[in-house]
């Protein structure tokens, strides 16, 4: 298993991406941090164009993003074609959106989950592969790119 992940939020997301890197770090990932450094106010395409452009050019395969709803972040996220941000407030999305959707990014909405939520979710995107043996499942994920 590969132990590299990147994180990315914006000022509403900055304390539960310091929360999450501090957890990540401490299971042995290798987490890298494309921002923001703050809680000051900033602009969520900055931090998640740099995570998306990681995993376009093959240096990561995965992610995690947050913003204050998850919306914004994971709209951003999903304009790269190597990206399938899944936004999730629960630990049953996170399952099916890495079983069905082999979602690479893991969105979550800060301002509306709490800290134990957002862990165990973590816990379950890591702990969760895609389900390479439904052919629908492939079929269906294959369609979602319009250009690579």
């Amino acid at each position: 298993m590969e132990k590299k992940i990147g994180l990315a939020c914006d000022h509403a997301g900055y304390d539960m991406k310091e929360l999450i890197a501090g957890y990540l770090e401490a299971k042995g990932y290798e987490v890298y941090d494309f921002g923001c450094d703050s809680p000051e106010s900033c602009d969520y395409p900055d931090m998640a164009h740099a995570l998306a452009e990681s995993i376009d050019k093959g240096e990561l395969s995965i992610g995690i993003a947050m913003c204050g709803s998850g919306n914004g972040i994971s709209m951003t996220l999903n304009k790269h074609a190597s990206v399938r941000a899944a936004l999730c407030w629960n630990v049953e999305l996170v399952e099916l959106a890495r079983l069905h959707n082999n979602a690479n990014v893991l969105s979550l909405p800060a301002r509306f989950i709490d800290n134990n939520e957002a862990l165990a979710m973590v816990d379950k995107f890591l702990d969760t592969k895609f389900d390479e043996t439904a052919e629908r499942h492939v079929r269906r994920v294959n369609k979602i790119a319009i250009s690579k």
